[in-house]
């Protein structure tokens, strides 16, 4: 027992040492963490100062920095303002100058004006005086001269009208009778383009390549049976067709004669098939002949066609395509009509496309600007002005109604592709070749253009060239200068006006050219 309380006593003596040891290690450990968090604030608070020391002055450099920048921007300002009111000072001062002197030279002038003007009343002065001093005689004149011819002032004054109202008269008598004259003229040159016009519409043209075909034949035996008997066959063609059939000793051919181009082309092709089939009497010929019309109508419907397609025209009538047909079968002075409406179709197109304007629309105002021409009906109207009507009564496009109806100037032109159309027309029919012209006379043209030009001195070869469109002129280096070649061309182009009759215009281009040859031995 006494052990066991020892033992008891002896462990609660270790637990009190072990608790109080343990209270000191805690107590040190508790102090020393103490001690070294107190270290990190220190430290904390050193560098947080240092910092803020740092960025302190940072921002003081800044803020100078800033000051010193905007004091030099201030400065520059306040420095070109001072200049530029300088710079108005100065102006100021010098407008002062100027109208300064400006001032002195209106007082100036001014008494200079004064001085003219009192010179001026005196001349007045004098001239009131001469003139009173001139009245004053010139009364004592006339009285002198009344006494002398026995007439008062009025009745001379009568006489003098009198005699001036006859000359008058005369004058204007004279004036009148040339005015007459000039009238006449101008009426029969009027008169000679209305007969012109009228032929044209009526397409009457009496030129040898326009009025007939020619049909060729293998043997003349064919030409009794074309006659028939008694010449019933000849008579029941030519009744069918409306053309003349001209049978004569020419070998191997048969004329046939007439002004519309499809009634020829209509006997043509009959012909044909009556001299193929070999029968041929007068119910043979009015069968073949109203078969051949079919034929031809059909055929002209697709030419119609067949053009509209190549010009790329779309949505036309029916009656304008038949129309545009029939210009294949017709031609203008001269010139086929189909291939004239064509060319001024594309001329058309490409100055409009130039322009920047409608070119399908100038295309097809080209195309159909002359089918007054190809009308079946007689009509007194110029063939401008019934196409306009008829391209209306198809609701063709406004601006392609005026182009057709002004292509001739009978209507005034209301849009750009009127002009465009009337000048494309006179590009395809005044180019050389287009309508006719007999060669001899077209070469006769082209070299008295060019002896004209050779007529100048200081020439040595000139050439007629684009169809006598362009003559190149050269000239002699050494004895014309540059003056002088720009004076010849003038000289020329003069000379060609006055002398000679060309369609269009005729460029004229003088070269000179200076060659410098030397030979290295």
């Amino acid at each position: 027992m006494g052990e066991v309380l020892y033992i008891i006593l002896a462990g609660l003596v270790g637990l009190g040492a072990g608790a109080a040891l343990a209270s000191v290690l805690i107590k040190n450990k508790h102090q020393k963490l103490e001690e070294e968090t107190k270290e990190k604030v220190k430290s904390m608070l050193r560098e947080a100062e240092i910092s803020a020391e740092s960025l302190k002055k940072d921002r003081i450099l800044e803020a100078k920095e800033k000051y010193l920048k905007l004091k030099s921007e201030f400065d520059e300002e306040v420095s070109h303002k001072k200049n530029i009111l300088i710079t108005n000072e100065n102006k100021l001062k010098q407008r002062e100058q100027q109208l300064s002197k400006e001032l002195e030279q209106v007082k100036r002038k001014e008494a200079e004006l004064d001085s003219k003007k009192e010179n001026l009343d005196a001349q007045l002065h004098a001239v009131k005086v001469k003139k009173d001093e001139l009245d004053r005689v010139t009364n004592q004149r006339i009285a002198d001269l009344e006494k002398i011819a026995g007439l008062t002032r009025e009745e001379a004054r009568d006489q003098l009208v009198q005699m001036l109202t006859d000359e008058a008269q005369s004058k204007a008598s004279s004036r009148i009778k040339d005015i007459l004259d000039e009238a006449k003229l101008s009426a029969t040159k009027q008169a000679k383009k209305i007969v012109l016009d009228t032929i044209q519409r009526t397409a009457t043209e009496h030129a040898i390549e326009n009025c007939v075909s020619v049909f060729n034949i293998e043997s003349d035996d064919i030409k009794g049976k074309i006659i028939g008997r008694e010449g019933r066959n000849i008579r029941a063609l030519e009744a069918a067709t409306g053309v003349e059939i001209i049978v004569d000793d020419t070998p191997e051919a048969i004329i046939i004669s007439g002004f519309d181009p499809v009634r020829r082309e209509i006997a043509r092709l009959s012909l044909h098939r009556l001299v193929q089939d070999g029968r041929i009497h007068p119910a043979r010929i009015e069968e073949v002949v109203a078969k051949t019309e079919k034929n031809i109508d059909e055929e002209i419907v697709e030419i119609g066609e067949r053009t509209c397609i190549d010009l790329g025209v779309h949505g036309l009538h029916p009656e304008l395509i038949k129309m545009v047909g029939r210009m294949r079968f017709r031609s203008s002075y001269g010139q086929n009509l189909l291939q004239h409406s064509k060319e001024t179709a594309k001329l058309a197109a490409i100055m409009a496309a130039e322009m920047g304007l409608n070119a399908k629309l100038a295309k097809r105002a080209g195309l159909l600007h002359d089918i007054g021409k190809v009308w079946h009906e007689e009509q007194e109207l110029p063939h401008a002005i019934l196409g306009m009507e008829l391209a209306k009564r198809y609701k063709e496009h406004p601006e392609v109604c005026n182009a057709i109806g002004a292509h001739h100037d009978e209507i005034e032109m209301t849009s750009m592709i009127s002009p465009i159309v009337q000048a494309s027309d006179a590009i395809s029919g005044s180019r050389p070749g287009a309508r006719r012209e007999i060669m001899d006379s077209y070469i006769k043209r082209l070299k008295e253009l060019e002896e004209l030009a050779l007529s100048f001195d200081g020439v040595n070869k000139c050439f007629a060239m684009q169809a006598g469109r362009e003559l190149r002129v050269l000239v002699d280096a050494e004895n014309v200068d540059d003056q002088t070649a720009s004076k010849l061309s003038f000289d020329i182009s003069q000379k060609i006006e006055k002398e000679m009759q060309y369609p269009g215009q005729i460029k004229i281009t003088v070269i000179r050219e200076m060659r410098a040859v030397n030979y290295a031995r």
